[in-house]
């Protein structure tokens, strides 16, 4: 069962960028469909953008398009997600999540928090 370890939140002011990473605790994790999902303040969590076991191929939710961009590094057994021109309504835990082909995301990280202010 895979692991899932989130990392590189912080806060940062309106049009910074952050880097986010999650680190598997196995190589299983070549395998994986992967996708990065957000919970602001007093909202619903949500989807952010998603990446194919390859790599080949992603998706994004249009709040991010753009902005936010999507990788993998199967070598390293790390999810990305780099953010840019950040905004105010960007702010919330974000967790990374794994899933087995088209099955729902049934493995989770703890999540990691970016604050967007300033």
């Amino acid at each position: 069962q895979v692991q899932l370890t989130e990392s590189g939140g912080g806060l940062v002011q309106p049009g910074g960028s952050l880097r986010l990473s999650c680190v598997a605790s196995e190589y299983t994790f070549a395998s994986y469909g992967l996708a990065w999902f957000r919970q602001g303040p007093g909202k619903e969590r949500e989807y952010v953008a998603g990446i194919n076991s390859r790599g080949t191929g992603t998706q994004y939710a249009d709040s991010v398009k753009g902005r936010f961009t999507i990788s993998r590094d199967n070598d390293k057994i790390t999810l990305y997600l780099q953010m840019n021109n950040l905004k105010s309504e960007d702010t919330a835990v974000y967790y990374c999540a794994a899933r087995i082909d088209a099955a729902e995301y049934g493995y989770w990280g703890p999540g990691t928090q970016v604050t967007v202010s300033g």
